[in-house]
């Protein structure tokens, strides 16, 4: 116990060094628990509450008196930018903002099913990455049956947030009634509430500077039939200086508007960007700002380094005035709104995981509210898990139950955009090689990938199609044996260090609620080349209490510990005060046998496509998908040093000498 200890203090320590380590469940990185900086609570650090509204939550701030931010993207133009979207939009979400939102682009067919539409992309969004989403809807040149179904295809994804406007004509066309249309965001307000009740919490916009094609006064008063129409909350077009808000504000109280009004701020990030949106939305810079981007104007890092100054300054004053959350229009970029975050005392990465696999929009979606455990197969392919288990009416709570049948999807679409790598093709072969000579080329890669060495070309090796999120610090305790397996052809997608009553708040292994103890089996999952099938078989006959299973991509080959039933087995779990032991990761020897398509297949998806059909390279990959075999291995006898790497180590020696080599007592 006191050499685990230490171990975990060691990955702690190791953890800035660059090694993310293994292959366990992706963990955050985050902060100790504590409350940040400037707030009178710490519930930002907190998962959402389950089942709660998106305008229920803005209001729970509110009233918590708690500083908070949201976010806002555009989607792109084509699937590689709607990948790389999705990635900064993940990598965004750590920092744990209230929600985001997707605008909507009507000459993109937003509703549509292309990875580049809004509806998608705020879908994956929501169902994949587990942030409240909200998605924009104009009703500018759309009839109420089209914006009824758009309403409905939104409400299927669980989609429950919307930002209701009225849009603007296409390009080069002035604003016309509609024919069995809505003429204004107001009547489009009342038309969601009329066909769909409480389903939608909706936000209007608000013109702090005055909507360019209507008097302030004007305005205001058709933003206050908006808000009595039923619109939840307001957010504001940008603004440059904190006194523009905080008089709207006045102005919007004034006239009897009370839901809450958010800012809009939009960090001024180049100079182009600036004139070219501050020309779309008419609004005038003041001359100070532009006294002092002027002189700096090609110098794209000056500018953003200002813009992040100037708009931490302006939203000190605003918290100064009683202003608790802030919408960042990012243009899609991260750098300067992190900056800004940061500054604040916003930026926060969840100090405490509930469970020791990612969540998947537990608050958001009412389907997988109960979700308790999953099958450790997918630890390092969330999202994937989401993708075929998405048409599952209940989700496991406290046990898995019977998979005698475990109604997973198929494979048909699951090479869609958000679960492919968001590096490019040239980055990957800088990786995992331009050229493959033969398989220890790919055992090569493996290992850098383990140990965080750059390969022979110079490149770091960060991502593997079996893990897409890099390495977790648990691993480092186990690091040295996973690399000696790598280089010897045992290559590791999956592996867990044994853990015996670990204090749930330890920074490496623990989850769940204070004062609770954490336990696991020490776990391997790894492919193997045939040569090393009968060896390693032989040397488990002298370990009971290691349960495997060996399988083949045909299913040829299905190899399982003799007198094993087909019940699930714990690998994790947690024992926390007043409460039932939790169990949220298995190894199941069904839903191994549907993972084992998707590991085999990745191969050559990921891998093997980047070669051209007929190359060496891709004969290599080929042959590994055919020949080796993908095992996974657990150590029942969690309290002592796992055998795990003997039991390996004999088989490779067994395979190279074919002699025997005798179990060693465990101590």
């Amino acid at each position: 116990m006191e050499e685990l200890l230490k171990q975990l203090e060691i990955a702690k320590d190791t953890q800035s060094s660059g090694y993310h380590s293994g292959h366990c469940s992706p963990r955050s990185q985050c902060s100790p628990r504590s409350s940040r900086s400037g707030s009178t609570g710490s519930s930002r650090c907190v998962s959402p509450t389950l089942q709660l509204s998106l305008s229920q939550l803005i209001q729970e701030r509110v009233e918590s008196n708690d500083r908070w931010f949201s976010l806002e993207f555009f989607p792109p133009r084509t699937n590689n930018g709607a990948t790389n979207l999705i990635t900064r939009i993940e990598t965004m979400g750590e920092g744990v903002p209230l929600f985001v939102d997707i605008t909507w682009h009507p000459a993109g067919n937003p509703a549509s099913d292309t990875p580049t539409s809004s509806m998608k992309i705020a879908s994956t969004v929501l169902n994949y990455q587990g942030l409240e989403t909200m998605l924009h809807m104009t009703c500018c040149n759309s009839t109420k049956e089209q914006l009824t179904a758009h309403l409905e295809k939104a409400k299927g994804y669980g989609i429950r947030n919307i930002l209701a406007l009225r849009g603007d004509p296409p390009h080069g066309q002035d604003w016309r009634a509609s024919d069995g249309g809505f003429d204004y965001a107001v009547d489009f307000v009342k038309h969601i509430h009329e066909n769909f009740g409480d389903d939608f919490s909706v936000c209007v916009a608000g013109y702090p500077a005055g909507h360019p094609d209507t008097p302030y006064e004007e305005d205001l008063q058709h933003l206050k039939e908006k808000v009595d129409a039923g619109a939840d909350f307001i957010i504001t077009q940008l603004f440059f200086e904190a006194s523009t808000f905080i008089q709207f504000v006045k102005d919007c109280r004034k006239i009897g508007i009370q839901c809450p009004i958010i800012p809009g701020v939009m960090p001024i990030q180049g100079y182009h960007s600036l004139r070219n949106l501050a020309k779309l939305s008419k609004l005038n810079v003041p001359d100070h700002i532009m006294d002092v981007v002027q002189p700096i104007k090609e110098n794209d890092a000056a500018i953003r380094n200002y813009g992040v100054q100037l708009a931490v300054d302006m939203m000190k004053e605003l918290y100064e005035n009683d202003v608790l959350g802030v919408h960042f229009y990012t243009l899609n970029r991260e750098v300067a709104t992190i900056e800004i975050c940061r500054r604040l005392g916003l930026w926060c990465v969840d100090p405490q995981r509930t469970l020791p696999w990612r969540l998947s929009n537990r608050w958001v979606s009412s389907r997988r509210a109960e979700e308790e455990i999953r099958p450790i197969f997918w630890s390092s392919r969330p999202k994937s898990y989401i993708h075929r288990t998405q048409t599952w009416d209940e989700f496991p709570n406290g046990r898995w139950g019977n998979s005698n049948s475990p109604a997973y999807g198929h494979l048909a679409d699951y090479h869609i955009f958000y679960l492919r790598h968001a590096a490019g093709d040239a980055k990957l072969l800088n990786m995992w090689g331009a050229e493959l000579a033969g398989e220890r080329d790919v055992w090569q890669a493996f290992a850098c990938y383990v140990s965080g060495d750059e390969n022979a070309r110079g490149f770091k090796v960060t991502t593997l199609p079996w893990n897409e999120e890099g390495l977790c610090p648990e691993s480092l305790m186990i690091q040295k044996e996973l690399i000696r397996l790598n280089k010897r052809g045992c290559l590791t997608i999956n592996s867990q260090p044994n853990i015996n009553g670990v204090s749930s708040d330890n920074p490496i292994a623990g989850w769940g609620p204070d004062n609770g103890y954490i336990y696991q089996k020490a776990y391997l999952e790894m492919f193997i080349r045939p040569q090393l099938l009968q060896p390693l078989l032989e040397v488990l006959r002298d370990y009971p209490n290691v349960n495997y299973h060996i399988v083949d991509a045909t299913g040829a080959i299905d190899k399982t510990t003799e007198h094993m039933d087909e019940k699930p087995i714990a690998v994790t779990w947690g024992v926390f005060p007043g409460s039932e032991i939790i169990q949220p990761t298995v190894v199941d020897p069904l839903s191994f046998r549907i993972w084992k398509d998707e590991a085999f297949d990745l191969w050559t998806e990921y891998w093997g496509k980047l070669y051209e059909t007929g190359s060496k390279s891709r004969a290599v990959i080929e042959k590994i998908r055919a020949t080796y075999m993908l095992v996974n291995l657990v150590d029942n006898d969690y309290p002592k040093d796992s055998c795990l790497w003997e039991i390996v180590d004999a088989a490779l020696e067994r395979e190279t000498t074919g002699s025997p080599r005798m179990a060693a007592t465990r101590g």
